[in-house]
C-alpha cells in the first residue's frame, strides 16, 4: 500500500548517479544490481589459495560464537561474539573443514575492516562505488569484508547507512522489512554481554556491567513466536538471494536478517544516511509504536 514491491527488483546495469538517487535512494527502495562489479579482479582471484598467499599468516579479528549468532539476543542478554585474534590461514582451515571446531567462525568485524585489516585486498575491488559516491556527494564511511561459515547468522536489525552489499563468491540470503513495518517488530532492552571462552573450551556469557542496556529485536523472523509477538503477523517480509557478482542496494533503516552459503565472500560499502524527512518519518513511527504499547 505504501509502494513497496512484492519482490526485490533487478537492474541489469549500474545506474547513473542521478537515476540511482531519484529512483532508489530518495524513495528508500531496495534493488539488486547486476553487472555492477563484473570488472572486479576479486571475482576471479579470490580463491582460498589466493587468500592464503596474500593474507596468509596475518593475524586478523574473527568473531567466534557457540551457535552462529553474534550480536543477538540469547538467554535474555544481548550477546556479542568473542573477538578472537588468529592467523587468517588458521581461520581458512576451519572454513575449509581441514580443522574441525564445535564453534562458529566469521570474519565480520565492521569499522571498515577491509581497509584496516585487509588492505592487501582493496586493489582487487574498489575503495568506493563511484556512481554511489557521486549520487550522495560523499565517500563511504566504511568498507567491510565478510567471510564465514553457513552457520553464521545475522539477527534482524537495521543500520543508519545506505548499504551496497556486493557478493564476490557464494550466496547471501536476505530477509527484509521496510521501515513502515516498525509497529509490528518488537524491541526490548537487554543487558549487553560477551562470549568468553573458558579453559575447558566452553563458552560463558559475561555481562558488560558498566554498559547501558541495548535495544534489540528478540524475534527470529524465520521462526517467529506469534503467541508472544502477535503484531508481527501483520509485517510483510521480502526475501531475496544475492548471488556472486550481484550487488544489493539495502536502503537505510530497512530491517534485515542475513544468512549465507558456506564460505561466502562479500564486501559492503556503508554510506552515511541523510537525516532528512525519511529519518523523521521513522522516528515518528518509532515513538508512536512505543507510546501505544505504554497505553
Amino acid at each position: 500500500e505504501l509502494g513497496w514491491p512484492e519482490s526485490i527488483p533487478y537492474l541489469d546495469r549500474p545506474p547513473s548517479p542521478l537515476e540511482f538517487y531519484r529512483e532508489w535512494v530518495s524513495p528508500n527502495k531496495p534493488c539488486i544490481i547486476r553487472n555492477a562489479i563484473s570488472h572486479w579482479p576479486a571475482l576471479k582471484k579470490w580463491t582460498s589459495a589466493y587468500l592464503r598467499e596474500v593474507v596468509g599468516p596475518k593475524v586478523v579479528s574473527v568473531a567466534v560464537t557457540p551457535n552462529g549468532y553474534a550480536d543477538a539476543v540469547f538467554q535474555d542478554r544481548f550477546v556479542m561474539p568473542e573477538e578472537r585474534q588468529m592467523p587468517f590461514m588458521d581461520f581458512l582451515d576451519i572454513v575449509e573443514k581441514k580443522v574441525t571446531s564445535p564453534n562458529v567462525f566469521y570474519v565480520q568485524k565492521q569499522c571498515s575492516n577491509l581497509t584496516e585489516e585487509f588492505p592487501e585486498l582493496v586493489c582487487d575491488v574498489q575503495p568506493d562505488i563511484p556512481w554511489m559516491s557521486e549520487a550522495l556527494g560523499k565517500k563511504p564511511d566504511a568498507v567491510n569484508f565478510w567471510l564465514g561459515e553457513s552457520a553464521a547468522v545475522t539477527s534482524l536489525h537495521k543500520d543508519h547507512y545506505e548499504n551496497l552489499y556486493c557478493v564476490v563468491s557464494g550466496e547471501k540470503y536476505f530477509l527484509l522489512h521496510p521501515p513502515s513495518d516498525r509497529p509490528f517488530i518488537p524491541y526490548e532492552l537487554y543487558q549487553p554481554a560477551t562470549y568468553h571462552v573458558s579453559e575447558d573450551g566452553s563458552f560463558e556469557i559475561v555481562d558488560e556491567k558498566t554498559a547501558e542496556k541495548v535495544p534489540w529485536i528478540p524475534l527470529d523472523p524465520l521462526n517467529p513466536d506469534l503467541e508472544r509477538y502477535p503484531e508481527y503477523a501483520q509485517a510483510k517480509p521480502l526475501q531475496c538471494t544475492v548471488k556472486a557478482g550481484e550487488m544489493l542496494y539495502l536502503p537505510s533503516l530497512w530491517f534485515h536478517h542475513v544468512q549465507q552459503s558456506h564460505g561466502c565472500i562479500a564486501v559492503n560499502y556503508w554510506y552515511d544516511m541523510e537525516y532528512d524527512i525519511k529519518y523523521s518519518y521513522y522516528q515518528l513511527l518509532d515513538c508512536l509504536t512505543k507510546t501505544v504499547k505504554m497505553l
